[in-house]
């Protein structure tokens, strides 16, 4: 300890990083329409249904990475809604911030549809017909629900 009080501030953050684990940070959205039904996707490389979002990109708002995901994944612009919930993987080594959302003012909820080589299929799904889902998503629908307080529509 003595050595390390002694290094530059600069070197003594470097040999933080270096031996602290680092993990990659994420975003997802939980899409509602109106009627209550649920966006999902099936991803070309995964079983079970799964909600659009993926890593931030370096100094990016989590917020804007999770409009931005979902706008890349399935050509809906979304709104979001309520504070986000945070679900921490320690085996990947993944941080990923859940929100809730809902279609934009004007975006046509029907139009969501596959817009990237990742996704094999969008389909809106009654709550109370869920499909099988990843278990990611079952785990950030979950976390919303723990960070609400109260139920939200999934």
């Amino acid at each position: 300890m003595k050595i390390y009080q002694r290094l530059p501030r600069q070197l003594r953050r470097w040999v933080v990083r270096l031996i602290t684990p680092s993990f990659t940070v994420g975003a997802a959205c939980i899409i509602e329409r109106g009627d209550g039904s649920v966006l999902l996707v099936r991803q070309v490389y995964r079983r079970g249904w799964g909600m659009p979002g993926g890593l931030a990109q370096r100094r990016e708002p989590v917020a804007d990475t999770a409009r931005r995901e979902v706008f890349e994944e399935v050509g809906l612009a979304v709104e979001l809604v309520g504070e986000p919930a945070v679900v921490v993987d320690p085996i990947p080594r993944r941080v990923d911030v859940i929100f809730l959302a809902r279609p934009a003012d004007g975006a046509d909820p029907a139009a969501a549809a596959p817009s990237s080589p990742e996704i094999a299929e969008v389909r809106w799904f009654p709550r109370d017909d869920l499909p099988d889902m990843q278990h990611e998503t079952v785990a950030a629908i979950a976390a919303l629900r723990r960070a609400s307080g109260d139920e939200p529509a999934v």
